[in-house]
């Protein structure tokens, strides 16, 4: 598995990358060959890196009584949506249109990152994700993770933690 860990934003640096960077965070970088034809990016990432579909989590973004909400959930599961709204004190989420998700988070279906958005929305990242060391989230474009603990994750994106995700 192709691994490095990353100590400035540098050249060719994606928004996530760089904004972990200049956080200071320890990350680590995993690149690996997208197959367009994938049907599903998480489990296609999941596989290449050779990572449990546990730890890698997919960046989703809801729309919850009109307000573009992330949800950070594991690859093998999908985002229970009243869960979803529950945990930011809303009353109805649904998926947000791939198009107005791209166009505020900067980044295009299939690598939008958590991290480095064009305009920073609020995250809730599943609970599941506090007993590893170390999760996987897009880096910004496909074919691209980062690897970090849950902890900085959350830190770095204000998120709430809240069990959010189902099998």
């Amino acid at each position: 598995m192709p691994k490095r860990t990353k100590k400035s934003g540098g050249p060719g640096g994606t928004p996530a990358t760089v904004a972990l960077a200049a956080a200071g965070t320890e990350f680590s970088v995993h690149a690996y060959d997208h197959d367009p034809a994938s049907a599903s990016y998480g489990d296609e990432a999941a596989e290449a890196l050779g990572v449990s579909p546990d730890r890698v989590f997919k960046t989703l973004v809801a729309d919850v009584d009109g307000e573009l909400t992330v949800a950070v959930v594991p690859v093998a599961g999908q985002l229970d949506l009243k869960a979803l709204a529950a945990a930011v004190g809303g009353k109805r989420a649904t998926m947000a249109d791939p198009a107005a998700a791209e166009r505020t988070t900067g980044y295009v279906r299939g690598g939008i990152s958590p991290l480095g958005q064009r305009k920073r929305l609020r995250t809730v990242l599943d609970a599941s994700a506090s007993v590893h060391a170390t999760i996987c989230v897009s880096a910004g474009r496909r074919g691209l993770e980062v690897e970090l603990s849950p902890t900085d994750l959350a830190t770095l994106t204000s998120a709430v933690l809240a069990p959010i995700g189902r099998a």
